[in-house]
């Protein structure tokens, strides 16, 4: 298959623009998504892969809900910036352990990034570290937010642009997806079983 390596030396612009102790994250992104748009359109490209894994969509999830505000992830299928293409993320749902045993295995040149690695104090770093933590003392509990990304009830949020909570009326009818706190859901049984174990009764 033929292939096209792109050669960019981003890192200088990057240590000039970004004052020292400050992350690098954002205008690395901005620099590097910028330079992705417009080779694809060189190369006529007609899709854009990214690498993101299940941790990274998971962790950009937890970054937005507490330094954003936000209930937003990274999609495995969406369009660009610029309108102009459409980015997959082809192992949204590869665990990120995964990815490194078969790299190991497979024996990949894994090349570091710098301008990432040298930088300790990153939020995502931390959020990182929670998951583990959290993978480790609750087995299933990850797995079951990854699997929340896909089930998601607007009626049950608060976003007004997604539901139509002013224009609400009642209906005189029945509706499952009524005034439920706690659905009796397979993933929510697995999370209540994985911090308290279910027993049948006698």
């Amino acid at each position: 298959m033929p292939f096209h390596i792109e050669n960019q030396y981003t890192y200088s612009i990057v240590k000039r623009v970004i004052p020292e102790g400050k992350t690098t994250c954002s205008l690395c992104s901005r620099l590097r998504r910028g330079i992705l748009y417009r080779v694809a359109d060189e190369l006529g490209a007609t899709k854009i892969a990214l690498g993101h894994h299940r941790d990274d969509i998971l962790e950009t999830f937890f970054l937005n809900m507490f330094f954003g505000g936000k209930l937003k992830g990274m999609p495995a299928k969406l369009q660009s910036d610029d309108g102009k293409h459409i980015v997959i993320r082809p192992l949204a749902y590869v665990k990120e352990a995964d990815m490194t045993r078969y790299a190991e295995i497979k024996q990949f040149p894994i090349i570091p990034c710098d301008l990432c690695g040298s930088q300790e104090n990153l939020q995502r770093k931390q959020i990182k570290g929670m998951l583990r933590e959290w993978d480790k003392k609750t087995p299933g509990r990850v797995d079951n937010i990854f699997a929340a990304l896909s089930t998601v009830a607007p009626s049950h949020l608060m976003d007004r642009n997604l539901f139509d909570f002013v224009g609400l009326q009642a209906t005189g009818l029945s509706d499952a997806n009524g005034d439920i706190a706690f659905d009796d859901e397979p993933c929510a049984t697995t999370a209540i079983s994985s911090i308290i174990p279910l027993r049948s009764e006698n």
